[in-house]
């Protein structure tokens, strides 16, 4: 059951982020056709998402916004169309590279290592950036815990900006649900993304704890100036803060405009909200 615990409040950004102070490229996914054997899972998809923006990315169930993410960060393989970050081109690049280029992910299902501190959680979105081997790190060179430490430092700034830096060192299996979440972004934002990927990040929130999010993710976007892309179902959540919102159904995109333009498009009603009548009902 979520826990309705109020949460602290984001501190500062970290220092060495300073809002504006590095260039922020166009996400760009063109004509991005995905196909599982006979099944079109995405067909000729195409949006931006402009920098440090807030784009949602919605559609009922089974609609493609998970292959759509999973296309966008190296998991799946497009069958036609490519993915860039601005000049960087991130079809058919491994994960890791897709992270490495500056793509953050934070899942959906929490994926946390339970037993392990917020910390350590943490630090695995750094592994991206390290250079040391594993026979620098058995021998504990000099070098390679000076990068070690400078990492665990960065880590521990992301966390006091998310506001969970009181429990750096405490188990990540027994903190509250919200908690949990803002250590699953933690460690997207250890990769030092420019673009961040939040899949279906109020799932399971109350009202309380959704409305807090919202603050969080708009915290996120101007205090690290970054672009934020999302898939959600809370609509109330998504026409509050999204700046852009794509619609999929059916592997097809069907919208894409402002909130504004989005909620009144009666094929968005037809496939996602439900007929004009039951909403006038």
């Amino acid at each position: 059951m979520p826990d309705t615990t109020a949460h602290p409040t984001p501190g500062a950004p970290p220092a060495d982020v300073p809002a504006g102070a590095r260039e922020i490229p166009t996400l760009a996914v063109e004509d991005v056709t995905v196909r599982f054997g006979g099944i079109v899972a995405l067909d000729a998809v195409s949006f931006s998402v402009a920098p440090r923006s807030i784009h949602a990315l919605i559609g009922p169930n089974g609609a493609g916004k998970s292959t759509c993410f999973n296309a966008v960060t190296g998991i799946y393989r497009p069958t036609s169309g490519r993915v860039t970050l601005g000049d960087a081109v991130l079809t058919d690049t491994p994960p890791h590279q897709v992270a490495r280029l500056g793509v953050g992910r934070a899942f959906q299902n929490l994926a946390l290592v339970a037993g392990s501190s917020v910390l350590d959680n943490v630090m695995l979105g750094r592994y991206s950036l390290t250079s040391g081997g594993f026979l620098s790190y058995g021998l504990r060179l000099p070098r390679t815990m000076r990068a070690e430490r400078r990492h665990e430092e960065r880590a521990a700034e992301i966390c006091d900006f998310l506001g969970i830096g009181a429990h750096l060192h405490r188990p990540a299996g027994v903190l509250s649900y919200g908690d949990q979440k803002r250590v699953d972004i933690a460690r997207a934002l250890a990769v030092e993304p420019t673009v961040l990927l939040l899949d279906e990040p109020a799932a399971g929130m109350n009202a309380s704890e959704t409305a807090e999010l919202a603050h969080l993710i708009r915290d996120i976007s101007t205090g690290l100036s970054i672009s934020i892309l999302l898939v959600e179902h809370d609509m109330g959540l998504v026409m509050g803060i999204a700046d852009r919102v794509t619609v999929l159904d059916f592997g097809r995109l069907i919208a894409d405009d402002t909130p504004a333009v989005v909620q009144k498009d009666p094929a968005v009603i037809r496939a996602y909200l439900g007929s004009v009548e039951e909403e006038s009902a």
